[in-house]
């Protein structure tokens, strides 16, 4: 990184890289105690609500973020470290919720940790998390990691040959049952499938989706969806879900889904765009991906016309709800930790502007997922956020141009980690 600090090569807390700094009113031998603050000035700061801080001062201390505000407009505390950031932009860190983690502990540490690599700050496992590392982990700060929440075991109907794990349920009883094991749990979100799956299966009928939403409510769970057809999710919008998982994927959405969307407008889409069925490049994952791996992925990647119709089903669903005004989240699926940054591209890609997009994935979806701590460059909130070396607002992709990340204040050992990833030997000290 530019600037104050040229390079993080540890997880120490923030302070310890100003070490050889001469702190601002604190002499050489003087008894003063040196402020713990650090004060970042000089980039474009992108709030995370659609506001945008042009030359901007934020102050860090305690891993959470003080004042905020223009240049001469902040007063910065006596004895903090400045770092210059001119020509950057910070942005809030991406809530991720729409995701799966790995239910093994070690797997899903490093899961975590390569999430933080390319800036998330919180991911949400969604429906197929075994076991009760998801849960024991979920109070864990991992050092260089994202946090974590979880659905634990979702709903569905049965699925021979698909995962085991989810809860399979075929009467009320058994799906009522399966939210009292869950509430029990203590999940952060209920996740149902309803979907035959291309006419493998029966889906999950209104009656059984209907138990499950009534029962998770009257337990105090929202109920997030993953849903195909536009016509379970109008029955689903009656049955009074919370969130969708996905976008509706078979037909452009009716008026008569938009007016029962206007009903209950705090809906929340999560879009989890497919695939946009382009060649792509993938030369900028080359931090923690190998050469040969990307070349791989280069050769695989072309333009599929098929793919290209099925994502324009969803991207026109997604821009025209966007448009009608309800709340648009943040999601990958899959397990993908650089997929964020191929998300926020098609969502773009599909219709949404580039600002609109990047308040999605941090304010909104923090919003979504109660992490009232994240997804703002706000005096109050967690210190998560990206430096980026080119202005996203101008081109998405300028994104993954990551300059350094921090979390809780801490900047991520991005170096480290990529070495390790590829398997070289760590930098030097």
């Amino acid at each position: 990184m530019s600037g104050t600090i040229s390079k993080t090569r540890s997880a120490a807390p923030i302070l310890a890289l100003f070490t050889p700094v001469v702190l601002g009113g604190c002499e050489a031998g003087s008894d003063a105690p040196a402020s713990s603050a650090v004060a970042f000035e000089g980039a474009r700061v992108i709030v995370g609500d659609g506001a945008v801080i042009e030359d901007a001062v934020f102050v860090v201390d305690d891993g959470l973020i003080g004042q905020v505000g223009a240049s001469g407009a902040i007063d910065i505390p006596d004895g903090a470290a400045r770092v210059d950031l001119s020509g950057k932009t910070v942005m809030p860190a991406i809530v991720n919720a729409h995701f799966h983690l790995n239910p093994e502990r070690g797997a899903r540490t490093e899961q975590l940790r390569h999430s933080a690599y390319y800036g998330t700050s919180l991911a949400v496992s969604l429906g197929l998390d075994d076991g009760e590392a998801a849960f024991e982990m979920r109070d864990e700060m991992l050092t260089d990691g994202a946090r974590s929440q979880t659905a634990g075991r979702g709903i569905t109907s049965p699925e021979p040959g698909r995962s085991e794990v989810p809860h399979w349920v075929t009467t009320e009883d058994e799906a009522r049952a399966a939210v009292r094991e869950l509430a029990d749990q203590q999940v952060d979100i209920v996740k149902i499938w309803v979907d035959d799956r291309g006419g493998q299966y029966e889906r999950l009928s209104p009656e059984l989706y209907g138990a499950v939403i009534d029962e998770a409510h009257a337990n105090g769970l929202r109920v997030t969806a993953h849903v195909f057809r536009l016509e379970d999710a109008k029955g689903l919008l009656r049955a009074g879900v919370d969130a969708f998982a996905h976008g509706i994927r078979d037909m452009d959405v009716d008026d008569e889904l938009v007016a029962l969307w206007r009903e209950r407008p705090n809906v929340v889409l999560v879009p989890n765009l497919p695939g946009p069925g382009v060649a792509e490049n993938f030369d900028w994952l080359a931090g923690t991906v190998s050469a040969d791996r990307i070349a791989g992925m280069n050769e695989g990647s072309t333009d599929r016309p098929q793919a290209q119709e099925f994502f324009g089903i969803q991207a026109r669903n997604m821009v025209r709800l966007h448009g009608e005004g309800f709340p648009v989240s943040f999601g990958t699926d899959g397990g993908s930790p650089w997929a964020v940054h191929q998300e926020l591209a098609d969502m773009v890609r599909a219709g949404m502007s580039p600002a609109d997009v990047i308040v999605a994935a941090t304010g909104t979806s923090a919003a979504f997922v109660g992490a009232d701590d994240l997804g703002m460059i706000e005096a109050g909130k967690s210190a998560d956020f990206i430096v980026l070396d080119a202005n996203p607002l101008d081109d998405i992709t300028n994104t993954r141009m990551i300059d350094a990340v921090y979390l809780r204040g801490v900047a991520v050992d991005r170096e480290g980690m990529g070495a390790e990833l590829l398997g070289l030997s760590p930098p030097a000290p």
